[in-house]
């Protein structure tokens, strides 16, 4: 049994951390048995989320923790894939982990309107996630210095919507009519892509990245499918502190 360490569940994903939401959609389309427990960062191998723990080890980062699942299973959603198709779903995952993300981050932490809707969220973590009582407001600080300093947060919030508007535009045009990013079968890499459309998708704030996002028709249909085939019975854990 696998058990997986993550942030609590919010605004009725699996999770709002997309790269929780990628590993617990990898367990889930490779039929591995999990458990979900809350997490507690000072006990994290990488200071981050998730991390798993599996045969008394304990491994952190979401892609580490897959491509170690892979050679100890199988790999069962990858094997048929051309050179040509993983180059494609690297540079997708690296644009989606590198890029995207932080507009994810910035539309919830540094819009005032988005920070209106995650604080309830960032203060579910606490104690236990962030790992002390460390008052919301100054883990909001935190976060606009990590933005600052990584370049996402010296923009205005139209230059960083339209960032991630390209971002998905992108990966519209690349995903085409196929049901899966790179054909008819899901990959390792359709985890990773559901979880950040979901995240934007979710996010309670009408942001025009939000609508740009369900103006795809075909990423609308790509969500409703996945969900459908991987997520129909999921309900929410009893997430229990570690």
């Amino acid at each position: 049994m696998i058990t997986v360490y993550q942030t609590p569940v919010a605004w009725g994903t699996p999770n709002l951390s997309p790269f929780c939401f990628k590993l617990e959609a990898y367990l889930r389309m490779t039929g591995m048995s999990y458990e979900v427990k809350l997490a507690d960062l000072r006990n994290a191998p990488k200071g981050k989320v998730p991390y798993i723990e599996l045969d008394g080890l304990r491994m952190g980062d979401s892609q580490f923790i897959i491509e170690h699942l892979k050679k100890k299973f199988g790999d069962p959603l990858d094997k048929e894939l051309t050179p040509q198709q993983v180059a494609v779903g690297h540079t997708v995952r690296r644009m989606l982990e590198e890029s995207t993300y932080w507009y994810i981050v910035y539309m919830r932490w540094v819009d005032e309107a988005g920070w209106l809707a995650y604080r309830p969220v960032a203060e579910t973590m606490v104690p236990w996630v962030v790992g002390g009582d460390i008052p919301v407001a100054t883990l909001r600080q935190g976060m606009l210095r990590i933005l600052h300093d990584q370049g996402t947060g010296r923009h205005s919030s139209e230059e960083v919507q339209s960032l991630a508007i390209a971002d998905i535009t992108a990966i519209s045009t690349i995903m085409g009519e196929k049901p899966y990013l790179l054909s008819d079968k899901p990959s390792s890499f359709d985890a990773g892509l559901y979880s950040f459309l979901v995240s934007i998708i979710a996010n309670p704030v009408d942001t025009d990245l939000k609508q740009f996002t369900l103006s795809q028709t075909n990423l609308v249909r790509y969500c409703a499918n996945f969900k459908k085939r991987f997520f129909a019975n999921w309900t929410p854990p009893d997430m229990k502190a570690a």
